[in-house]
């Protein structure tokens, strides 16, 4: 089951960073280019921002479906897990800047 849920966060991950069917136009469009209460859309209403969240989906699932891996064949649970995890860290970084730019973009 946990190999199930990982693999489908990597597929969902896919799909929005593809555009697979106009997936990604359609959440930005209804969900990440409005506003959340006095905050301003971000980052993620820009292209490139959403295509960095939705490799951290893809991330996460890969973390994920290694865990699931991991009690049946450890070293490939490990590496998919390692992967997964050093690939959040380094999108969530590039998000944050991502983020941040943004932010001080609108206040001028």
């Amino acid at each position: 089951m946990v190999i199930a849920i990982g693999v489908l966060l990597w597929v969902v991950g896919l799909v929005l960073l593809f555009n697979v069917g106009g997936a990604a136009d359609a959440v930005i469009g209804r969900v990440t280019s409005r506003s959340l209460g006095e905050l301003a859309p971000g980052f993620a209403a820009s292209r490139t921002g959403f295509r960095v969240y939705a490799v951290l989906i893809g991330d996460i699932g890969v973390a994920v479906a290694g865990l699931g891996i991991a009690p049946s064949s450890p070293a490939l649970g490990a590496g998919l897990l390692g992967l997964g995890v050093i690939g959040f860290l380094v999108g969530s970084v590039i998000a944050i800047v991502g983020e941040v730019r943004t932010y001080q973009a609108l206040k001028r």
